[in-house]
């Protein structure tokens, strides 16, 4: 690779990394592994520059020649235009109203592959304009391929989420870099009755070449990885491995950023090891130290899962297991499950990673696209979203064909004004307070979401056998009913939460903890102190 290309290409994944895209965690739950019947899709995007993103792009008719300009999500630089669709779907965030949802992670890739010149197409662009565009999750796989194939696929690796009520596919692509113009890529199916993950690694290794059903490729995926050396040309085409291939180098660190299988695959071991048995076995591939058994692309959970379940498995911060982030020094006083960002540093030479769970302190915003079958697609299709920390915050439904999206919940950057009309903000005040002391003030946050969101859960349930009747007799009021619960919901539950957090203030100010203490002007004043290892840590460190 001529050497100003590699480092451009360099240059390029260092800055997605600074941006922190590199971060982002996919849960994939087929019908046949839930309770109700529903798939389900889960995607948590980690950036620390980025608040909600519920942007809707309303159903149109456009004309022939019509163009579509792309605007790459992460700079905001227009990158180019493409020929629009003559009828395009409505979207609500990452899902189309015919249910289709789509959610990713990045795994950067070859470096010889990062950088495409005249390429259009960024992914979250490639993800909105194939929701636009498809009817079901195997269409928005043919509609990806065709966009790379015509404009370029500017962006580096990426996996992919795409579902519909019926099925659930993951897909990874890949552009070929200045060696011409395109992606190639692999899809495969999730079988029904299991679950899948991904957290910004490629997962797909070999995959049958002759099972157009359930797993789907690029025609050139492995020729062309033939034609420039990095798969022996005598090596059958059954023993390729687009993850090997493809992917970033085992162990291989970005400098600020380590994005590896150290960084990346304990997130989707954690999914995996909550629900199903026989994960122990993989840890040490995910951990590093042995390539040798990668974690299986999709397991069997032992119970079939429910919507809620899904939002408590995306808090996970690897609690129990050998990964336990409460546990060793860098938990500090109060059991912090959070590392602060770099994630890698060096120590006498050597470079070490701090851990990185499920739930972090850097997500934007979170969904759990549950598709269902068994109602109108308006009420069928629901986004549930949260902002910031997910372990730390509440969700609340957005159907597909909502009309307006809810003041403080929509689309936006991080803005530095700080504003209690920004949802982001006020759940941001919660989390932020609560890691000061996590140990006593969590307990308290997960006892109001659990409360919440069960409010939340019954609510909606209600909300939508009413909008069910509407539908069938007036469309439109069934489209606006559904809108405006959104809308009230969401701002009921950002007040809410904001007089939580004056709450929290109130009792856990100043390291002691307040509460009531009638018929007492006065309340009743506690000091918990640190926990009895920190201090054997002073007593062992100072002498005295």
């Amino acid at each position: 690779m001529d050497k100003a290309l590699y480092l451009s290409a360099l240059f390029l994944l260092l800055g997605i990394l600074g941006g922190g895209v590199l971060g982002c965690t996919d849960f994939l739950i087929t019908p046949g592994a839930t309770k109700d019947g529903s798939s389900i899709i889960a995607y948590l995007a980690d950036a620390p520059w980025l608040t909600g993103s519920m942007k809707i792009f309303p159903q149109a008719f456009h004309h022939k020649g019509e163009k579509r300009k792309i605007i790459n999500f992460d700079s905001g630089e227009v990158l180019g235009e493409i020929e629009e669709a003559l009828h395009t779907y409505h979207v609500m965030g990452y899902m189309n109203q015919f249910q289709v949802t789509i959610g990713e992670s990045t795994f950067a890739g070859r470096l010889e592959l990062l950088s495409q010149s005249g390429a259009i197409l960024d992914y979250t662009s490639l993800m909105q304009v194939a929701l636009q565009r498809s009817k079901t999750a195997r269409e928005a796989i043919s509609v990806i391929d065709s966009l790379c194939q015509k404009y370029g696929y500017w962006s580096p690796g990426e996996s992919f989420s795409i579902g519909d009520p019926e099925e659930v596919w993951y897909m990874e692509i890949i552009g070929k870099g200045e060696y011409e113009k395109g992606a190639v890529w692999v899809a495969r199916k999730i079988p029904d009755g299991y679950v899948s993950a991904h957290s910004n690694y490629p997962r797909i290794h070999k995959f049958p070449l002759d099972d157009p059903e359930n797993c789907k490729y690029s025609p050139d995926v492995i020729s062309f990885a033939k034609a420039h050396g990095w798969y022996p040309e005598e090596n059958p085409d059954e023993d390729f491995s687009f993850a090997e291939v493809y992917g970033p180098e085992k162990g291989f660190i970005f400098p600020d950023f380590g994005v590896q299988i150290r960084f990346s695959m304990p997130r989707t071991w954690s999914f995996f090891n909550q629900i199903a048995d026989g994960m122990e076995e993989y840890l040490d591939y995910c951990l590093g130290r042995d390539y040798s058994k990668p974690l299986p692309l999709f397991v069997k959970p032992r119970e079939k899962l429910s919507v809620e379940d899904v939002f408590w498995l995306l808090r996970s911060h690897y609690e129990g297991t050998a990964l336990d982030m409460t546990l060793d020094i860098g938990a500090e006083a109060f059991q912090r499950p959070y590392r602060w960002m770099p994630g890698n540093f060096e120590h006498n030479g050597k470079t070490y990673m701090l851990d990185r769970p499920i739930a972090t302190e850097y997500t934007g915003f979170s969904i759990v696209g549950q598709m269902r079958n068994w109602l109108p697609n308006p009420i069928g299709g629901v986004v549930w979203m949260s902002m910031d920390d997910v372990s730390q915050s509440v969700r609340v439904p957005f159907y597909v064909n909502n009309l307006r999206c809810p003041v403080g919940w929509c689309e936006g950057v991080l803005d530095l004004n700080f504003n209690l009309d920004n949802a982001f903000y006020v759940f941001s005040l919660v989390s932020q307070f609560s890691y000061s002391r996590y140990n006593l003030i969590y307990p308290e946050v997960k006892a109001k979401i659990i409360e919440v969101e069960g409010e939340i859960l019954k609510k909606a349930k209600d909300k939508e056998l009413r909008g069910v009747e509407l539908f069938s007799r007036h469309y439109s009021a069934g489209i606006e009913y559904m809108t405006s619960f959104t809308e009230e919901l969401a701002t009921e539950v950002t007040e809410n939460w904001l007089e939580f957090f004056k709450y929290l203030f109130t009792k856990y100010m100043d390291g002691n903890v307040k509460t009531p203490n009638p018929p007492h002007k006065n309340p009743k004043v506690e000091w918990p102190g640190y926990p009895s290892k920190f201090y054997q840590t002073i007593v062992t460190e100072t002498g005295d």
